[in-house]
């Protein structure tokens, strides 16, 4: 069975690494981005560029959305120009940016109409996840599709789940969030507490990954935050729009988030403090900030 051409639709920070790793595999490709750097070095590489997201839909068979939020899906899919007015019956349409519930399932029905099948298909990962092909994929979709879209799913990532009917990716997605932003302050309190009592934050690394504090946001993350590198794998920006869907989300259920609470008002001071094009651990500094110290090994 031949393989299908992919569109794709924005190329930052993961989106491009991602398609790099569908040309690898040796799929055809046409992609649209706002800003043409990424569009002329994947054209370099065997890709086609499109216009619009119209002329993606028309070209491709399997369109992939890596976007920032729920408007840029809304817009993208269903707008002006939109993916909307370019596909055909028996398409499919990934959605893989992270946006709300609930959205995902407007375009998924939308798109329904015109015979167009969707999967909501949010990753985990970060830049490191999608440069190296290892991504966490959580899927939201009928069996069929899913199946039908899995060995395109497997040049992207490392574990792919389907979770249930369309929304169901994003909702898992938004779990996910929480659980990586509570790591990223729980890290962040233990490394400023260490550094104010003295104790280099080499050591608390060093300790707290060998034993029952071990988490991957530590083992990824934890060296770099200590030498002050937040050069951004995923920004702080997009974390908080995260929790914003996370806490309308909880909401939209009668779910309390007393926790996640906290820190989306830690991450809300970050964005206040001009810090939003850092990278999510840089929720830190806010902490450094309010103890009179940083906890860095060249500080």
């Amino acid at each position: 069975m031949s393989k299908p051409k992919i569109g794709f639709i924005g190329l930052g920070i993961m989106g491009l690494p991602m398609a790099k790793n569908l040309l690898k595999a040796s799929y055809s490709l046409v992609v649209h981005n706002r800003s043409r750097q990424p569009v002329q070095e994947l054209m370099a590489a065997g890709a086609e560029e499109a216009f619009s997201s119209k002329e993606v839909a028309q070209k491709g068979q399997v369109i992939i959305t890596m976007l920032p939020d729920s408007p840029d899906v809304e817009s993208v899919a269903l707008g002006s120009e939109g993916l909307i007015e370019g596909v055909s019956e028996g398409d499919i349409y990934v959605d893989m940016s992270t946006i709300a519930p609930g959205v995902a399932i407007k375009v998924a029905d939308t798109m329904a109409k015109k015979g167009v099948r969707c999967l909501d298909a949010p990753v985990s990962g970060g830049d490191v996840g999608a440069i190296n092909a290892t991504l966490s994929i959580m899927v939201g979709g009928d069996e069929e599709t899913f199946n039908e879209v899995l060995p395109i799913f497997e040049a992207l990532g490392k574990t792919v789940t389907l979770c249930g009917r369309n929304g169901a990716g994003q909702t898992v997605k938004a779990c996910n969030q929480i659980q990586v932003a509570l790591n990223i302050v729980g890290m962040a309190e233990a490394l400023v507490l260490g550094a104010k009592a003295g104790v280099d934050p080499t050591i608390v690394v060093q300790v707290l990954s060998s034993g029952y504090a071990q988490s991957r946001v530590m083992d990824v993350r934890g060296p770099r935050v200590i030498k002050g590198n937040f050069q951004p794998g995923f920004k702080s920006r997009f974390h908080f729009k995260d929790l914003n869907i996370i806490m309308q989300t909880g909401n939209d259920y009668n779910v309390p988030l007393p926790v996640t609470s906290l820190v989306h008002e830690l991450f809300a001071a970050m964005q206040a403090a001009g810090r939003g094009d850092l990278d999510h651990t840089g929720v830190i500094t806010v902490l450094e900030d309010l103890a009179g110290i940083e906890a860095r090994t060249e500080a």
